[in-house]
């Protein structure tokens, strides 16, 4: 089975610092850029970051450049999204998904990924 498998999310106050991970399972990221979305409870899913197949092009919504990064391991076929300076705002359910490309100039679309990991909850609280 194709899949992403996500870990490291769980509590944390605002101010604080989760780093997220994504496995591939039964299949290759070399050649294929990786996204980050994340969806909270009654709300839309959100384009987090993406990252192009060498690692060298990437992508930040608004809400969180300057507060996260993503990075890759091709060798280790995962994928990272380093979060700080959290705030109550990205408490969300956070996936990782596939695509073709990496657009630097707009939002990420679920539409343009597949392989959709089951995702990791990260809460926000005091």
């Amino acid at each position: 089975q194709l899949q992403f498998v996500e870990s490291g999310g769980g509590l944390v106050q605002p101010g604080g610092s989760l780093k997220l991970s994504c496995a591939a399972s039964g299949f290759t990221i070399n050649y294929r850029a990786v996204g980050w979305f994340r969806q909270a409870p009654g709300k839309e899913r959100e384009g987090v970051a993406c990252i192009g197949y060498r690692g060298r092009i990437t992508y930040y919504a608004d809400s969180v450049k300057g507060r996260f990064t993503i990075s890759r391991n091709n060798t280790g076929n995962a994928a990272y999204l380093q979060m700080s300076s959290l705030k109550v705002e990205d408490t969300a359910s956070y996936h990782c998904a596939v695509s073709s490309f990496c657009n630097v100039l707009a939002p990420l679309r679920s539409d343009d990924y597949d392989t959709w990991g089951q995702g990791t909850q990260v809460t926000v609280s005091s």
